[in-house]
């Protein structure tokens, strides 16, 4: 067997290994799992693990997908088309979602794609806009660097 397929057969091998931890802290993570209605403690370290990864991707400006979730006062004036430019200037907006809350605030959620500073700062552009009564980026992984 070359060395391609020996590191092929171990990515999906599945490994065993022990993990010690303090009595308390074995009780807080089994409360964790059973309130996330984990099937096991192996899936929630399994999720625990890949969350950190994902988050390694943000810190090292990786190509990754994000959401950006706004809620504005659509009455002010130029807000919305403001908003649209931004969005347009960006060239990272994947799809955009928009909700008419009631007769006055509107809802907003954008999928971009793009290096994870990049996106950071159309967030930051875009929920600072006067107008925006609240925001929110919320970050995840392309998927390409985690199994």
């Amino acid at each position: 067997m070359n060395t391609k397929n020996k590191k092929n057969n171990t990515k999906k091998k599945t490994i065993r290994f022990g993990v010690s931890l303090g009595g308390d802290l074995l009780r807080s993570f089994d409360g964790h799992v059973r309130e996330k209605n984990y099937t096991n403690r192996s899936e929630a370290i399994r999720d625990l693990i890949r969350d950190n990864l994902v988050s390694q991707e943000w810190e090292e400006g990786k190509e990754v997908v994000g959401t950006i979730t706004i809620v504005y006062d659509h009455d002010i004036r130029e807000l919305a088309d403001g908003l649209t430019d931004l969005q347009h200037q960006s060239g990272m907006v994947q799809a955009t979602l928009h909700i008419h809350l009631d007769e006055k605030n509107c809802l907003e959620v954008l999928v971009l794609r793009g290096r994870s500073g990049e996106l950071k700062k159309i967030a930051d552009r875009l929920i600072g806009t006067k107008g925006v009564k609240h925001g929110k980026l919320v970050m995840t992984t392309t998927g390409k660097e985690i199994s």
